[in-house]
């Protein structure tokens, strides 16, 4: 029998210790690496309440599937969708088309409550196209729809049926949904982060708690140990996870563990004393409206300001969340759950017509993409950079078995005598150096695989496959003796890369191409930018300021990578012929933004296709092939001061 419901002060307090991390998280603030666990204990919170309001009233035989939908449309719908049609309208003015064109098709899906399968097919939740998707929070709330669109009817069916087997049906689906989640949290392709399979469990953890109350009479003593521990669980993970941690699965365990432990074991304790204190349990009040909010203004903010924000500018934009997200509450929120101002009919008449008008709004928006016509020419042809990249850059990254795909051999229809192995940022270098070796009738194997350099022995905590799909590549490399240049590139600037020992492991990578008789080029370090280059160069287009704009200052760089320039020389000695990004990419004290005219990227890091002819142009100028070029490779790029006049 599930425990009579009560207002407990001490939930919205925990709400406040969800939302906090999160917040912390987005905003960028020092020691929320682990914001990101918030949302696990938001799942807890969740399974708990609606849990314990669904079994009673199915066993006080009241429960109706139309009164509890009533309950989620007045508490999700009204403050989600004036969410969606400002972050439409936002869009349409403020995003470039490049940008815009995703927006209306995940606003679409968001009302739909299908964003987590939406955003699975789109992008990692860390990756760098998520910081401009204003509603890629929304994946949470799709999460748990699909979840209580299941779950009423699973636990009216253990009620009708097998009362007996409640509890135990409910722990059988979470241990399938833990198993589902461990078995996935090392892939890389989000469906443990995303989808309901992996995360069921979380909300079933508070599931159980409200089919089983607490036992007041224990100890009072261990209640307060096991409170405290709670809260422990929950900071440790907030502040030691990070972007690299494998999550979730194994390690979703402690933000779970510790909501459960508090929702078990806070009340009449000290941790449930300091989660009633009034500045949690306020903040906890408006934790919805705080969540919905908070994202895009975030995201909305950056776009606009485009690079690293100042302390006091991150100070402006939590103070414009919390008074967003305190005006929804206070005039969305709380009139559309009061059923004396919107019965039954008219909430739903009104969250009907309020989803399908802004679907409609969605819709019209849809088959304009990115809408090009709002901007000058200019604008958007730098813009368009974000898809100069490599025609078959989707299908050219291993997969977990290291399979050779066909169409990763580029050039010419030929078999490759040169091979580039590196992580993403390989790719376009691969399809711009086939590009150079078709005029000479040969081609080039691509072996990338996304954050993973071509150094044997590297391994990745979050992509155990990385090692072995490099020991798969070395083991392909010395089995084809056509093979007689390898080409090593890599994102080498990435903090990620700085392990101790790497050097010595790329010096092993070499020696053992070497010994195999192959040519080695080491590609080096890409400058990357604090900003989107295409967004900021079009938007500096935009308002008249592309003469100004400029990259990364060089001194950063440099102090960056010497880890790995430092044993330039010493490679040069083995014959180890380096191609230094900077030949193209340097200006004085800046990284240089464009060649020929064009962005040399596409995001804020990656070599555009114009960008990697450049480098390539220079890489076959190292390595000694003839091609016919009687110019050096930095004659090929224009000044930017003449770009800025294209």
């Amino acid at each position: 029998m599930a425990h009579t419901a009560s207002y407990r002060r001490d939930i919205d307090g925990l709400r406040a210790l969800a939302i906090l991390p999160v917040l912390g998280f987005h905003a960028g603030l020092p020691g929320f690496s682990g914001g990101f666990v918030g949302v696990d204990v938001f799942f807890v919170i969740s399974g708990f309440l609606i849990t314990g309001i669904i079994a009673r009233e199915i066993d006080e035989g009241q429960f109706s599937l139309l009164r509890f939908y009533e309950r989620r449309a007045r508490r999700i719908l009204p403050a989600l969708l004036l969410m969606i049609a400002v972050v439409l309208g936002a869009a349409a003015l403020f995003y470039l088309p490049a940008d815009f064109a995703g927006v209306p098709r995940s606003a679409l899906m968001t009302l739909l409550f299908m964003a987590n399968a939406w955003f699975f097919t789109q992008t990692g939740y860390f990756g760098g196209p998520a910081d401009s998707m204003p509603l890629l929070h929304c994946w949470s709330l799709a999460v748990e729809e699909q979840f209580y669109l299941a779950f009423p009817f699973l636990l009216w069916a253990c009620a009708r049926f097998a009362p007996q087997y409640r509890t135990r049906a409910l722990v059988l689906a979470g241990l399938l949904s833990f198993a589902i989640a461990w078995a996935k949290q090392a892939d890389t392709d989000g469906f443990a982060f995303y989808l309901l399979p992996a995360r069921a469990w979380e909300l079933l953890a508070g599931s159980l708690l409200a089919l089983h109350p607490p036992d007041t009479t224990g100890s009072q003593r261990k209640s307060e140990a096991l409170a405290l521990f709670g809260l422990l669980l929950i900071a440790g993970a907030v502040f030691a996870y990070d972007r690299s941690t494998v999550f979730p699965g194994i390690s979703a365990l402690a933000p779970v563990g510790g909501a459960a432990l508090l929702i078990r074991h806070a009340p009449g304790t000290m941790m449930g004393r300091l989660l009633s204190t009034p500045i949690l349990v306020g903040t906890g009040l408006i934790s919805y409206s705080l969540y919905l909010w908070h994202w895009p203004i975030i995201v909305f903010a950056d776009y606009l300001t485009d690079g690293p924000q100042r302390p006091l500018f991150k100070a402006a934009i939590i103070a414009a969340s919390f008074l967003t997200a305190w005006a929804s509450w206070r005039f969305v929120e709380r009139p559309f759950r009061d059923p004396r101002r919107f019965g039954q009919r008219r909430i739903f008449r009104l969250a009907l017509g309020g989803m399908g008008a802004i679907a409609a709004f969605a819709l019209a928006l849809v088959p304009l993409g990115g809408w090009p016509s709002r901007f000058p020419p200019e604008v958007t042809r730098l813009a368009q950079a974000a898809h100069d990249i490599s025609p078959k850059r989707g299908r050219c990254i291993l997969d977990e078995a290291g399979a050779d795909h066909p169409d990763c051999i580029l050039g010419a229809p030929v078999a490759p005598t040169a091979a580039i192995w590196g992580d993403s940022h390989g790719v376009e270098l691969a399809w711009a150096l086939g590009e150079s070796l078709a005029s000479e009738n040969r081609s080039v194997v691509q072996r990338t695989r996304a954050s993973c350099p071509p150094v044997n022995g590297y391994h990745v905590a979050n992509d155990p496959g990385c090692a072995a799909g490099n020991a798969r590549t070395m083991a392909y490399l010395l089995a084809s003796p056509q093979i007689s240049h390898v080409y090593l590139a890599a994102f080498w600037a990435s903090p990620a890369y700085r392990q101790p020992g790497i050097a010595g492991r790329i010096d092993g990578t070499i020696a053992r191409l070497q010994a195999a008789g192959k040519t080695v080029t080491l590609i080096g370090p890409v400058p990357p930018q604090p900003f989107d280059v295409p967004r900021h160069l079009a938007q500096a287009a935009a308002n008249g300021r592309l003469h100004l704009a400029r990259g990364a200052p060089l001194a950063d760089y440099h102090h960056e990578t010497a880890w790995l320039t430092q044993h330039y020389s010493r490679w040069k000695q083995k014959g180890v012929r380096i191609v230094d990004p900077l030949s193209v990419l340097a200006q004085g004290a800046h990284s240089r933004l464009m060649v020929n005219g064009r962005p040399a990227y596409f995001d804020s890091h990656h070599l555009s296709l114009a960008g990697a002819r450049a480098v390539v142009t220079a890489a076959r100028l190292a390595s000694g092939a003839q091609l016919g070029l009687a110019v050096s490779a930095s004659a090929h790029i224009e000044d930017d001061k003449t770009t800025a006049r294209h």
